[in-house]
């Protein structure tokens, strides 16, 4: 069957569907923000000082870290990993609730809203929860001088926008489920793989070199590189573009992607 994707945006449409999840959001938004400080704060504990101490200690760590400290390589690659957790499970079961548990997504198609607006307002949903969980990672990371930099401000812009970059394509997907069987098997085999290889414990040279292609193309590594440059320097001017680039076509390619699911989900 073929579907026509309506390509226009209602008037305000993407702020009414972002209204909803607003409401919800609004009640546990305070311990959203908590929580995208404990985590990373954990994290820091357990693994940026316990076995960062033992990595520093090391003789080759001047030979792979630079001057930098293993605490401040790992801690500023929480901005990019901790929004991709956080979005891709966003994107995963509260997206399918919209279509099939509470069947919101279908009410309002009944109304002047069209897919895309969803897509939008799910969109705007998306950026809001990836801005807090950056945001409290980053105010984690100003506490510790190793990490402490103006760079923290765009960087948790940059961490929202590799969120972003999983959660558009994921919820495009998810339109296309009609149960949830497979969310646990995306993160098992998708998200916590990415997070293991895609540079945040150590930089992607030290793979075995037929792998290190695979982590050139997530996303994730790009935003880890983009958020570590940003926060602790010597990145280059054309390095970053590129990582921003390749973020943002992942995020486009979502929407776009989104755009159609929906509609045929929506309106089969």
């Amino acid at each position: 069957m073929n579907v026509t994707v309506q390509h226009r945006i209602s008037s305000w449409g993407p702020s009414r569907v972002y209204l909803r999840d607003w409401i919800y959001f609004k009640r546990m938004w305070w311990s959203v923000l908590i929580g995208s400080i404990v985590q990373p704060l954990m994290f820091l504990l357990g693994v940026g000082l316990g076995v960062g101490e033992l990595v520093d200690r090391g003789p080759e760590a001047a030979n792979v870290l630079g001057d930098t400290s293993y605490f401040a390589f790992y801690a500023t690659a929480l901005l990019a990993t901790t929004s991709m957790f956080v979005l891709a499970q966003e994107s995963l079961w509260p997206t399918m609730d919209g279509f099939t548990w509470s069947n919101a997504h279908q009410a309002m198609i009944s109304t002047p809203l069209n897919a895309t607006d969803i897509v939008f307002g799910k969109m705007l949903h998306y950026a809001v929860r990836g801005i807090v969980t950056s945001g409290g990672v980053a105010l984690v990371l100003a506490l510790f001088a190793d990490t402490r930099s103006f760079g923290l401000i765009p960087a948790a812009f940059v961490g929202m926008l590799t969120g972003l970059a999983f959660a558009m394509p994921i919820a495009a997907w998810t339109a296309t489920r009609t149960t949830d069987n497979s969310f646990p098997a995306i993160l098992r085999f998708g998200i916590i793989p990415m997070f293991l290889f895609g540079g945040a414990f150590y930089p992607i040279e030290q793979l075995p070199t037929w792998l290190q292609p695979v982590a050139w193309c997530t996303p994730l590594w790009h935003g880890v590189e983009l958020c570590r440059g940003l926060v602790l320097g010597g990145l280059s001017l054309g390095a970053g573009l590129g990582h921003f680039a390749v973020l943002l076509a992942f995020f486009a390619a979502g929407i776009l992607a989104a755009r159609v699911t929906f509609e045929r989900r929506l309106r089969p």
